[in-house]
């Protein structure tokens, strides 16, 4: 059944749910066996095994289908508003939503490795050496897909005094320097870091460190991808807003009515 407050899925929203929910089950199912292996087998699967998994055909079958299950939770999420977030107005806005769903999903990954290797340090006295180095790594996606969103909810920190003087075609004309900025900040971005994130992926350069994940050969690309679709947000926004009338801001503006009355409604409860 179709949800009401579907913002773009429509029709696939339940089919999605369910893709979420088996790929999720098949992932958890996954985990649980080679969990249980590091009992019974004799050549238990690691998180070194985990980027090395030559031989281990259950290794491939385990991250693919948590890819899956965080790709279909993300494109699940995506499909509902948040009580304080814009509605999407174009084909880009439903990307920068469903990168920015995939980033809080990072953030509690980030946070479940943490929890896992300060229990394993101080309670049972064997930390890890991927722990850092996982939440490292995720962080790094974590940051630029916040950048993404950022931008799509325009919530990236502006200073209004003198916009907020200009008349509404003066404010578009900043408006259009603004993006050209953020353009021609891309275009150098990429002029002097293609290469070298090209070198790193095809050699797949690790980090250097015992558990060796391959950061720089992901997060530099990563870099150059998102700041992309960061331009392409930009661009997407300007012509989103260019006929909207002119807006200006106050100090009451930093002022989350929602949060307020949420806060009002625990406090009554």
């Amino acid at each position: 059944m179709q949800r009401q407050d579907s913002l773009w899925l429509g029709p696939l929203g339940p089919p999605v749910k369910w893709a979420m929910i088996v790929s999720g089950a098949a992932a958890a199912a996954m985990a649980l066996w080679l969990i249980a292996g590091q009992v019974w087998r004799a050549d238990p699967v690691g998180m070194f095994e985990m980027l090395r998994p030559e031989g281990r055909p259950e290794v491939p079958l385990m991250l693919g289908s948590l890819a899956a299950a965080m790709l279909f939770a993300a494109l699940h999420l995506s499909d509902r508003k948040g009580a304080i977030e814009r509605p999407p107005t174009g084909p880009m806005d439903i990307v920068a939503l469903v990168m920015s769903r995939l980033a809080m999903i990072g953030i509690v990954c980030v946070v479940a490795a943490m929890i896992y290797e300060v229990a394993a340090r101080y309670v049972f006295e064997k930390p890890t050496l991927w722990a850092n180095e996982l939440s490292l790594w995720i962080a790094g996606f974590v940051f630029l897909l916040a950048g993404l969103y950022a931008m799509q909810q325009r919530s990236h920190i502006r200073i209004y005094v003198i916009y907020d003087l200009l008349p509404r075609p003066l404010q578009k004309a900043a408006d259009v320097v603004s993006v050209g900025l953020i353009w021609g900040f891309f275009l150098c971005l990429l002029w002097g870091g293609y290469g070298e994130a090209v070198t790193k992926f095809a050699r797949m350069e690790t980090f250097g460190t015992a558990w060796d994940p391959p950061l720089p050969a992901t997060i530099k690309p990563a870099i150059l991808i998102v700041i992309g679709l960061v331009a392409l947000q930009a661009l997407s926004n300007l012509i989103a807003d260019w006929n909207r009338p002119p807006e200006y801001h106050s100090a009451l503006d930093d002022i989350d009515e929602t949060e307020i009355a949420n806060i009002r409604r625990t406090l009554e409860d």
